[in-house]
């Protein structure tokens, strides 16, 4: 056995020696979505009797952890969520104590934690380590190797299945206290179908793309009818915070080069991914996807460096003003703000002119019962896009832009793309406040 096996082997532990290592009133950082350290989280519980406010940050935590789910855990564990998921909403649904929400933009979310206090523990996924003692964090780097520098105790799960991906993933078995194993899939994305709303909606949103175009996608039944519809465009580069499998579809197809780029030319850029199998094992040693940390791929001044930079994100409900609500349902927290404003604000922001931010929706919710445009966001709710940072908006009936609009401007533009069957209604509240 060579140095770094013995070195690596001495830093192995079980789940339950992990688990050991939490204290009380201390922060706990983990992984975010695929990169999720899914033995040790689901373990956490065990520590109950021992510990007291103990807080546990993480995006989009993928499975309901007995940490946070059970009622008996208040005041032994907070889940403080950047990104609400299933899980989460239900805990907060059921007033479990155990579930708070942490404003912030992604880009910042390390960075003004670590103002606060820097973690006790970081929990986190990695491939095996290579013969020179590198692991690859794999899946996702938004905060987590930002995070893994500053934390007093890191611990990576170690996992066969998982990809190891390029860029500023890799890190030293030196750097790291101490690995688990827990081999697993990581977690997957079934590939949203989308109906015949959503196509209409991607085919508008293809029609704002110019060739040659920067864009950034999300994941989800809209923008994924915009990556069907844009299968005619020549010449796209990617520039993204999340990693989806329609941008592999679209590279496969022709239509991604990265080309055109003028950062990172001939490269796709990203801070984190999550699809399907096939994606990881696309993404597995590709040269041509360069896993970035979130505080520089979601910076607008960089994102703005980008040729034709095109945001497409989706939101739940805008008001005439242009005010987008993107993460609650009045005062209830539905998901988070993530990286909708720092992508929307780098690419109005375009260093070129020719920058875009799309937001898109259906216009109607609730089985056709209530209109997304309103004239007022119901009272509590976030304001996840600035006014002055909404550009482009789109539902199924068309897009239109609010840039350098007035309201009354504003107001007209988004009746005209609301749902027909609520034009006449939308009209005259507006009129009643004044607004045209």
């Amino acid at each position: 056995m060579n140095p770094l096996e013995t070195l690596f082997k001495n830093k192995l532990i079980s789940i339950e020696e992990a688990v050991g290592l939490i204290k009380s009133d201390t922060d706990i950082i983990v992984a975010q979505c695929a990169s999720e350290p899914q033995g040790c989280m689901s373990k956490f519980h065990l520590a109950k009797d021992r510990v007291a406010d103990v807080q546990v940050f993480s995006v989009l935590t993928l499975k309901p952890y007995d940490f946070y789910m059970l009622p008996e855990m208040k005041g032994h564990f907070e889940l403080c969520s950047w990104f609400h998921a299933a899980g989460s909403r239900q805990a907060l649904k059921a007033k479990t104590g155990t579930v708070t929400y942490v404003p912030n933009m992604l880009h910042r979310a390390a960075s003004d934690r670590l103002k606060v206090r820097n973690p006790h523990l970081f929990f986190g996924t990695c491939t095996p380590p290579d013969e020179k003692g590198f692991v690859s964090l794999s899946l996702g780097i938004t905060y987590e190797k930002d995070i893994l520098e500053k934390a007093e105790i890191v611990v990576l799960e170690v996992n066969s299945f998982l990809p190891r991906t390029l860029g500023d993933t890799q890190v030293h078995i030196s750097d790291v206290d101490y690995f688990v194993e827990y081999h697993q899939m990581p977690p997957t994305l079934p590939e949203p179908q989308p109906d015949e709303t959503a196509l209409k909606i991607g085919k508008h949103i293809a029609e704002l793309v110019e060739d040659g175009s920067t864009i950034q996608l999300g994941i989800g039944e809209i923008p994924n009818a915009c990556a069907l519809s844009l299968m005619d465009k020549k010449d796209l580069g990617v520039h993204t915070e999340m990693f989806v499998d329609s941008m592999m579809e679209l590279y496969e197809a022709g239509v991604i080069t990265n080309t055109k780029k003028s950062i990172h030319k001939g490269k796709f850029v990203c801070t984190f991914a999550m699809g399907s199998e096939k994606l990881y094992k696309w993404l597995d040693n590709n040269m041509a996807v360069e896993f970035l940390r979130g505080k520089y791929v979601n910076d607008p001044c960089v994102m703005k460096q980008n040729n034709k930079m095109v945001s497409i994100n989706t939101c739940i409900m805008i008001d005439f003003t242009g005010q987008v609500s993107s993460e609650s349902i009045g005062i209830e927290q539905y998901s988070g703000t993530g990286g909708q404003s720092d992508t929307a604000v780098g690419a109005i922001e375009g260093h070129d002119g020719k920058g875009k931010s799309i937001i898109a929706c259906r216009s109607t919710a609730r089985a056709g019962k209530i209109s997304t445009i309103v004239p007022v966001l119901p009272e509590g709710s976030a304001v996840t896009l600035h006014r002055s940072h909404t550009d482009y908006v789109v539902t199924e009936w068309g897009s239109v832009q609010l840039t350098g609009r007035t309201v009354r401007e504003r107001t007209k533009a988004l009746i005209s793309i609301s749902h027909p069957d609520f034009r006449e209604s939308l009209t005259l509240q507006a009129q009643n406040l004044g607004f045209i």
